[in-house]
């Protein structure tokens, strides 16, 4: 693959990811052997990060991020109002959208991928203004991020979500909201509404099979079960984005959702709350540019092919 042209990479480092502290100096490095001149810009809050996009992106050719989902999120309104290709220096805790991007989880990997040059187009999805790439919830997943203690989340890491997870557990109970669809609107009892634009969430549960982060379209879920621990049984299909086929959720597709809930709610995008209902979901269709490897091959694109190679074939055979 050819190597970056000579340019500028603005480097923004969250020194509170779970890896913040972690050397900046071989990452600098790396990047400047592939002719890449790079300022670096610690951040000591998320809000900070869109202030110094906008405040520094004339000295800059493109967007380097070093943190979590969070972090990278908190980026995205910011970097593609500035037209700039963003990079991704996975130093969260679950970092799912590297995990949907095949970045890897080698910090000096990760800056070998920005280094190569190659981009890739993907979708950002939205709630009330605010943008996300991964998944967007009302319930369940908002308790956990209200409730996860960042020393915690730090010091254990996924295995922190998962002790805060019981905890969350323990006291849920299920809400009214009403989902809105193409003008069509269903009102429904649940524990939790999931809007996922990406792929990945959660640490590696899966939004549904076939989801793709440049699919054009969102993908909700509703978890209305009468019994939480039912979960328990479900935990396999998570993984596999196979959840859809249990009755007690309910899936949909579109590329705008309108959620209603009798009092405000608050609104977890990708880890961080920061929205409330009634929320308006939409979906932005290859509007950033990430480095990236190569996205043949996905897993989503693989099963929507084997699909549509079974209808084929089954088609073929009722035509003999």
């Amino acid at each position: 693959m050819s190597k970056l042209a000579e340019g500028r990479a603005l480097l923004l480092v969250n020194p509170n990811a779970r890896r913040g502290q972690e050397q900046i100096a071989p990452i600098v490095e790396r990047l400047e052997r592939s002719r890449l001149s790079v300022t670096v810009e610690k951040f000591e809050a998320l809000p900070e990060i869109a202030r110094d996009i906008v405040r520094l992106r004339h000295m800059a050719d493109l967007v380097v991020v070093c943190g979590g989902d969070g972090s990278v999120s908190s980026a995205a309104m910011a970097t593609m109002e500035s037209g700039l290709p963003m990079g991704i220096i996975p130093m969260g805790t679950a970092n799912d959208l590297a995990r949907t991007l095949n970045i890897p989880m080698d910090l000096l990997q990760a800056a070998d991928v920005i280094a190569r040059g190659r981009t890739r187009r993907i979708d950002v999805g939205t709630v009330n203004g605010h943008a996300f790439f991964n998944v967007a919830s009302i319930g369940l997943s908002t308790e956990l991020a209200q409730g996860l203690d960042p020393v915690l989340k730090k010091r254990f890491g996924r295995l922190g979500y998962a002790l805060a997870a019981m905890k969350v557990l323990t006291r849920a109970v299920r809400f009214h909201a009403k989902i809105t669809e193409k003008g069509a609107a269903i009102e429904v009892e649940t524990y939790q509404i999931a809007v996922g634009n990406g792929r990945h969430y959660g640490g590696g549960n899966v939004v549904e099979e076939t989801a793709e982060i440049d699919d054009g379209h969102l993908d909700l879920y509703s978890l209305e079960m009468t019994n939480l621990w039912k979960l328990a049984l479900m935990i396999r299909s998570f993984r596999s984005g196979t959840h859809g086929a249990w009755r007690e959720v309910r899936t949909a597709r579109c590329v705008e959702f309108d959620i209603e809930t009798r009092k405000p709610m608050p609104v977890n995008t990708d880890g961080e709350i920061v929205t409330s209902t009634p929320a308006h979901f939409k979906v932005h269709p290859k509007a950033i540019s990430v480095f990236a490897p190569p996205s043949v091959g996905s897993p989503g694109r693989t099963e929507m092919f084997r699909r549509a190679t079974s209808a084929d074939l089954e088609l073929s055979a009722l035509r003999r």
